[in-house]
């Protein structure tokens, strides 16, 4: 009987602790979609770059990235929930410096730095909390579960932001305020987590041989992420004269979608795995990439972009799979961390140079032909998810 009331205590805080932290990705997920709503906006606006800029731009702002696993390795003392604390506050702050100090170009891109690294050192943690809260064959249900709620708010706040770009003559500075509210809400929540016991000293700097296919898996999303994350919307805004209330439109339109589509992804990964659902990511970025580059031999040619902008938003749940994977591998949890952040920090590898490279394409041949690498990368990408095997 003793033991039996200890394992539900277990499991009543096991789930108290998932609810602060599915709680805390909800309102990250607010932040993400200011961010995503308003960032391309706020630098063509307020800084007037060109697509040359704003691919160089990319360097610093993935910068972060590239620096996680040293970051997190040198922080590994403090623990998962401890680390991931730490990074939605500095989010925060970097996030409101860059909206109320960016005095300058130089200066705006301190506070860009800032606010990338409290995003992603909490990246790979996002994924590697939620499944260690997780019950064992339900791993998929719980990260959609998360990543819909977050989709959710994701979607109102773009309703909200949408409205007020339309309506109301509202500053960034105010806008990344309350950005960086969410964040720091986001923080309070984590605060109040109860540390995951560490179970092993953990190396700083984690590579492994039976994580290899996953180590590829990054560069090569690194790549084809970079390629839509930094061209996607500018083709919006350059070619075909976008602002920042399309862009809302469009997140609320993949937030929409989001909340029942990233819930199904997680079941799909529970029930025909982490293969197919990457085969599956690949192949269907294959065609967004060729959406892109006919577009403009179409009368449709907004409309098929925008499309083409939404299903690549929507295709970012099969990054769930990827985690899962690393978990489904990993001879000891403690792995699982530092691996996911290990894989982040190769994908920004390519991502920090994949965006200047593909100025050059855009600015020589037109940005049609950026896609066009895209799709040789999808491709890529779909034989390397063959390697993928598991027990």
């Amino acid at each position: 009987m003793a033991s039996f009331k200890k394992i539900v205590k277990e499991n009543e805080e096991k789930n108290t602790q998932l609810m602060l932290f599915i709680a805390a990705g909800a309102l990250i997920g607010m932040s993400q979609s200011i961010d995503t709503s308003i960032a391309n906006n706020f630098f063509n606006d307020v800084f007037h770059i060109t697509v040359t800029q704003r691919t160089i731009l990319e360097i610093p702002r993935e910068f972060p990235g590239l620096m996680v696993v040293f970051v997190s390795g040198a922080l590994m003392f403090l623990g998962d929930i401890r680390i991931a604390f730490a990074a939605t506050l500095l989010a925060s702050l970097g996030m409101i410096c860059l909206g109320t100090l960016s005095s300058s170009f130089g200066v705006m891109m301190i506070w860009l730095v800032m606010y990338s690294m409290g995003q992603h050192l909490f990246m790979p943690l996002s994924n590697s909390i939620a499944m260690s809260l997780s019950d064992k064959g339900g791993i998929g249900k719980v990260l959609g579960t998360m990543n819909g709620l977050n989709t959710a708010v994701f979607l109102a706040t773009s309703l909200v932001t949408a409205l007020v770009f339309r309506f109301v003559k509202v500053n960034y500075a105010v806008t990344y305020a309350v950005g960086a509210l969410g964040y720091l809400g986001a923080a309070i929540l984590i605060f109040r987590m109860k540390p995951l016991k560490i179970e092993k000293k953990r190396s700083k700097i984690f590579l492994k041989k039976e994580f290899s296919v996953f180590y590829v898996l990054s560069v090569v999303n690194g790549a084809r992420k970079q390629i839509f994350l930094t061209f996607g919307p500018w083709v919006l805004i350059k070619v075909f004269g976008q602002g920042v209330s399309t862009f809302a439109a469009i997140g609320f339109a993949t937030a929409a979608i989001g909340i029942f589509f990233k819930p199904y992804v997680g079941r799909l990964i529970d029930r025909r795995g982490e293969k197919f659902v990457l085969g599956a990511e690949a192949l269907l970025l294959l065609l967004v990439c060729a959406g892109y580059a006919a577009a403009d031999k179409t009368s449709i040619a907004l409309g098929l972009i925008i499309g083409c902008y939404v299903v690549d938003q929507l295709l970012n749940a099969a990054g769930m799979a990827r985690a899962t994977y690393v978990s489904k591998i990993a001879l000891h949890k403690d792995d699982v961390s530092p691996t996911l952040s290990m894989g982040l920090s190769l994908d920004h590898v390519v991502s920090m140079f994949i965006p200047f490279a593909g100025s050059l394409v855009w600015n020589a041949f037109g940005y049609q032909y950026v896609f066009v690498a895209g799709a040789f990368i999808a491709l890529l990408n779909f034989a390397i998810t063959r390697k993928i095997e598991l027990a």
